[in-house]
Formats: C-alpha cells, structure tokens, sequence
C-alpha cells in the first residue's frame, strides 16, 4: 500500500460506522456457519457449578467470519462478494437466502455429503459487558476450503478492489494453503490484500512461523496489540506508549510495508494506531467505549476503515 495521506482526521469521523456512498469492490473470504445466540439474564458462568434451565431470548442466525464482515461492508462497497465452504444439508438454502437478502455475491463452494458448520455462542451477565462461550464444531466445511475453491473464485478476485482474509483459515492446512492461493491471486492482479488476525489467542494456536508467511502477503493487518505481541514473544501492550514501542519489532518480523491497523485500549478495541514501514501514520479513538455492544462493532470498523485508505488511494 502506498504513502499516500489522508485529508480527514480518522475513519470513524468519516466516512464513520453506519455506512458511506457505495464504491469499490470486495471479496471476503472466511467462516460460514449457523450460530445460536443467547444472553443468559441473572447468570454468571463462574457460579453454575450444576445443571441448569435458564430461559432467555435465543435466535438464530447466519453467521461465521465471512458472513459477519460482508454484512457490514454492503455498507460501503458497492459490490461484496463472499468466498467460503458450505455443506449441502438444509441450511445450505438458509445461508443462500441471506446471502441474496444482503445483496452478497455467492461465491461458495459446496461440500457434498457433509453438513453445515453450527455454532453456539452464549453470554453471561458477568460485570462490564459478560463474558462470551462461544463453541463451533470442530470439523466444519469451512476447514476444508482449498487451493482448486480458490481458483474457481480467482476471475473475482482479480476484478475486486480487495480481498479480505482472517486467520481462522490458518487453523486447518486445506484453508492455510487456500489463503496463500487467494492472497497470490490478488496481488498478481493488483487487488488490495487485507488480513484480520484472529483468533485473539493464535500465538497459543499456531507458531509465529505459521503465521508470518501470511502477513507478507498482506497490504492491511488489522489485529488488536496484545495479540500480534504474544505472536511475537513480546510483552503485552496497553498504552500508546506501550503500543509504539512495539512498532519497530512488527517491521524486524514482517517483510515488506504492511499497513497495521493496531487496536488497543482497556478492551484492545477503545482506539487505533495505523503504522507502516517505520513510520505512524495516525492514531485515532475506534469509537467504541461503554454502553456499546461490543459483538460485530470489530467488523463495522474493519469495513470503515478499509473504505477510507481505498478512497485515500483512489485521490491520488
């Protein structure tokens, strides 16, 4: 990504959270899965210690890395499009029906005789904002996305302005060697490549060496401070000042000039620094603070901002 500057003072001030004038084009590629949501009222994970009924509103929903960062970014980009592994039992309709209802370019592959992923995600009412359990199974389509998927999509790749990844395709050696296909592709053709690292604990999941190779090929890494220090052995930051001492090891472990969008704060998500190749760019507040849901507000920032430097590019 070039040095270009921006003119205003930080994404979340413009284009902001709730959308834009729809331009440029983007392909996802990420997770799909059904997932059960539930807030569980007057209950504390730490104090069940015996079988339980709680009664609490539920839903059900289509959900999954891809699906979540698409529905978001229909806010901006006037075409998105999403590249994931599917099943082929009864929600494979669902996940279709909501992809055409956010106006979503169906690039999935189906995974014949296998099943959907599922997802169950709860939240209890511990202080602050509760703590999240969110369990999904364990052997979904989604690990199975491969190299001979991502050739199918490549023709969209090339023609999108960019193509966002996440590292929950990095878990599984099918969708590891299908991210490294994808990102060739589009830097091949020109398109921007932006990577969200997550999960938040992969330095416990996966060697630094398993995820280096990756931010290489990458234009934009979006991740939250602490995590990208744990990867690299280095203590966890809070601060700005904490943040920025940590700039230099990022530039000694990723070759090339990514841009780092580096969440951070008391949560790791109250503000941003964009750092590239030696030099901070801007540091800004995300928008983010007490009273706002938390869920999803990762992905409405991640669509914002890439928005943004794409329209600082395109002034050029």
């Amino acid at each position: 990504m070039g040095t270009t500057e921006v003119t205003a003072s930080s994404p979340v001030r413009w284009p902001g959270l709730d959308g834009a004038d729809r331009r440029f084009s983007l392909v996802v590629m990420g997770d799909v899965f059904i997932e059960v949501r539930a807030e569980l009222p007057g209950t504390r994970f730490a104090a069940v210690t015996e079988d339980r009924l709680v009664y609490a509103a539920t839903r059900a929903t289509v959900a999954g890395t891809g699906v979540n960062l698409a529905r978001t970014a229909t806010r901006y980009f006037r075409r998105t499009a999403l590249l994931a592994k599917v099943g082929d039992d009864d929600y494979t309709a669902v996940i279709r029906r909501e992809l055409r209802r956010l106006r979503v370019r169906d690039l999935l592959r189906v995974e014949h005789h296998s099943t959907n992923g599922v997802a169950v995600m709860l939240r209890d009412q511990s202080p602050e904002r509760g703590v999240r359990l969110l369990v999904a199974g364990r052997d979904g389509p989604n690990r199975h996305l491969g190299e001979t998927d991502v050739q199918g999509a490549a023709s969209e790749i090339r023609r999108a302005d960019v193509l966002f990844m996440d590292g929950y395709s990095l878990l599984a050696p099918d969708s590891r060697a299908a991210l490294r296909a994808a990102a060739r592709v589009a830097r091949e053709a020109g398109t921007l490549v932006a990577f969200d690292l997550v999960p938040h604990d992969i330095d416990a999941r996966l060697p630094a060496t398993d995820v280096v190779p990756i931010l290489e090929l990458a234009d934009v890494i979006i991740t939250e401070a602490p995590s990208v220090a744990r990867l690299l052995g280095r203590p966890e930051p809070v601060g700005s000042g904490e943040v920025r001492a940590l700039l230099p090891a990022l530039d000694r472990a990723v070759a090339g000039r990514p841009l780092w969008l580096l969440r951070f704060g008391a949560t790791s998500l109250e503000r941003v620094l964009a750092h590239q190749s030696e030099r901070v760019r801007l540091e800004y507040p995300s928008g983010y603070g007490s009273g706002i849901e938390r869920a999803g507000y990762g992905d409405r920032l991640a669509a914002c901002e890439l928005y943004w430097w794409l329209s600082a590019l395109s002034s050029a």
